[in-house]
């Protein structure tokens, strides 16, 4: 069993009712301590992320713009750019939902430099619900964006002769996707926060800080990645067949 951290403690210790409540609504039996790490880590992540936008709306201004709205302009613009590119000029209608994939993995990812706390991405359930939201994402806006008919006609390829072919490939690549994104994100922050950890009880100087700063490399690259990946793959399902 996983060592508790503090933040899931608290949570184990004064509300154990509502995590029971919540296990019950998906058939989980009631548990003395329901609460887990990588469950608490998100709605600290999620809280941290709410808190940031509600402190950054009322101050954003034309004139006289501060550091932190310099900061969200610079991911929306990069963001904006990167959905032109793959997806093209519709690319801003999906924008909200790439900016926020981005930024909870990117924030879920980085929580774990700070001292006694963990990456959430790291515990496999976490990178395979985001995949899974990312799946249905990309599956809905192909059926909204060519209907129904057209957007099944997809797995059928360019020649229906070869359709006793393609389609069992078609479903087969489709549902490897949520599989792909999933072990990626996991693998890399596991073991990412491994090797943090075990240089950290080694030694204090100089060693750690690197890891530490390789850790918000590759916090920022599969961040990017993941929604990257994600663009692509809505790219292919509201494209129009010619």
């Amino acid at each position: 069993m996983e060592a508790e951290l503090w933040i899931t403690e608290q949570f184990n210790n004064y509300l154990p009712g509502i995590g029971n409540a919540l296990a019950g609504l998906v058939g989980i039996a009631p548990q003395p301590r329901p609460w887990a790490n990588f469950i608490t880590m998100q709605i600290l992540v999620a809280a941290i992320i709410i808190v940031l936008f509600a402190i950054l709306r009322p101050r954003l201004s034309v004139d006289r713009p501060g550091k932190l709205q310099h900061t969200f302009e610079l991911i929306y613009g990069f963001l904006h750019d990167q959905a032109e590119e793959q997806v093209g000029h519709e690319g801003h209608r999906y924008l909200a939902f790439f900016g926020v994939i981005f930024i909870f993995i990117l924030f879920a990812n980085l929580i774990g430099i700070i001292p006694g706390f963990e990456s959430p991405t790291m515990t496999p359930s976490v990178p395979a619900g985001c995949a899974i939201a990312a799946f249905c994402f990309y599956n809905i806006a192909g059926i909204q964006a060519n209907g129904l008919g057209k957007y099944l006609a997809h797995f059928v390829g360019p020649m229906p002769a070869l359709a006793i072919l393609m389609v069992p490939i078609e479903i087969i690549s489709h549902l490897a996707r949520p599989l792909s994104l999933s072990i990626r994100l996991f693998a890399n922050m596991f073991a990412g926060e491994k090797v943090t950890l075990v240089f950290m009880s080694l030694t204090f100087v100089g060693v750690p800080a690197a890891f530490m700063g390789l850790h918000v490399f590759v916090s920022f690259l599969q961040a990017y990645i993941f929604m990257l990946l994600t663009m692509m793959y809505v790219a292919g399902a509201v494209a129009h067949e010619h």
